[in-house]
């Protein structure tokens, strides 16, 4: 197989599948995407002779994705950035909404772009076709999510530890009666983060109340919001809760304030992220933090290591970090006795 043998099968000239192959703009949308579609049912790749761009897309995956207005990706956006800008490389965004309700494919667009590499960011119901962008030659970093492909990595949180560090600071200051607020179940991340959750509350003894965990539709405020108004209405209330983001945290004690209950001294939160507004909500929300700066810059690290050979197949796991505030117990860190 060929860009001979594309041409005659699409019944165009061989330069223009050169073109196509080039990110040439002359050709028309409808011969670019016949040829596309005829490479990728073949699975034809271009020789490899054919220069690289210096381009890095970056793709927000998910049928509902986390995009730039989540503060926490949005950070490790613009670390990245930085850094990959360092190094020669431009990026360029490729979107996930397709007019005709087809799905994505992100390998088809790359090839097309003849991108040096991509950083894929997670989301939500991620699509298959991350899937066969992550199978194929093309170098991948995953951001929170695991890929396997023979020239991918991933960087991710201890998504599991870091639960377990909340329920420990949970029972250390004296609260029994946890509860959890995660993102869809869709979530890859927030389903490990209430698995972390369970099992250590499992590990102490603690007993699980089903009524008080509760998954939103996503890590935002306004589902943080609902999904405590629900915990609320049980019978009896949680004296803590985990939130699977700082949003959701925000949203959640927005819905204890309006139930004319206090933070935390009618029921205790702690968050995820430790972004910005942490600092700024009343009262000031206790977090586990994930190194954002660190996350961008290591991603960009892993990934030009990918590009350039120097690398195989990568991943690594950053350690999160309790950041104690007022949501939860005394600020100084100080552990209470149990009351109920």
């Amino acid at each position: 197989m060929n860009n001979k043998t594309i041409a005659k099968m699409a019944g165009v000239s061989l330069s223009t599948v050169s073109k196509i192959i080039n990110n040439y703009s002359d050709v028309s949308e409808e011969t670019r995407n016949r040829v596309l579609e005829i490479m990728r049912k073949t699975g034809y790749t271009p020789a490899p002779s054919l220069k690289k761009s210096n381009l890095i897309v970056v793709i927000f995956a998910g049928k509902q994705n986390v995009d730039f207005t989540h503060p926490f990706f949005n950070a490790v956006l613009n670390s990245f950035k930085k850094q990959i800008g360092s190094l020669g490389y431009d990026l360029l965004f490729l979107t996930n909404t397709k007019t005709d309700g087809e799905e994505n494919d992100y390998l088809l667009r790359c090839l097309s772009y003849q991108v040096a590499g991509c950083v894929i960011i997670s989301g939500q119901e991620i699509e298959p076709s991350i899937d066969a962008l992550d199978q194929s030659d093309i170098p991948c970093l995953g951001v929170d999510i695991k890929l396997t492909g023979k020239n991918s990595g991933y960087i991710m949180s201890d998504n599991y530890k870091l639960t377990s560090k909340v329920v420990e600071h949970f029972y250390l200051m004296g609260y029994r009666d946890l509860g959890y607020i995660g993102s869809s179940t869709s979530s890859n991340i927030s389903n490990i983060r209430e698995s972390g959750y369970r099992d250590a509350m499992d590990a102490l003894g603690l007993t699980i109340h089903p009524e008080w965990f509760v998954n939103g539709t996503d890590f935002f405020e306004q589902s943080g919001y609902h999904a405590m108004k629900k915990i609320l209405q049980a019978e009896k209330l949680p004296r803590a809760i985990f939130a699977a983001s700082d949003l959701i945290a925000i949203g959640a004690m927005r819905a204890i304030e309006e139930h004319n209950l206090k933070v935390p001294e009618d029921i205790a939160i702690i968050g995820c992220d430790d972004i910005e507004a942490c600092k700024y909500t009343k009262p000031t929300l206790t977090t586990m933090r994930q190194n954002k700066e660190k996350l961008g810059v290591l991603s960009a690290l892993m990934l030009y290591d990918l590009i350039n050979n120097q690398a195989s197949t990568s991943s690594f796991v950053v350690e999160p970090e309790l950041v104690v505030r007022n949501s939860c117990g005394n600020q100084n860190g100080s552990y209470g006795v149990y009351s109920s």
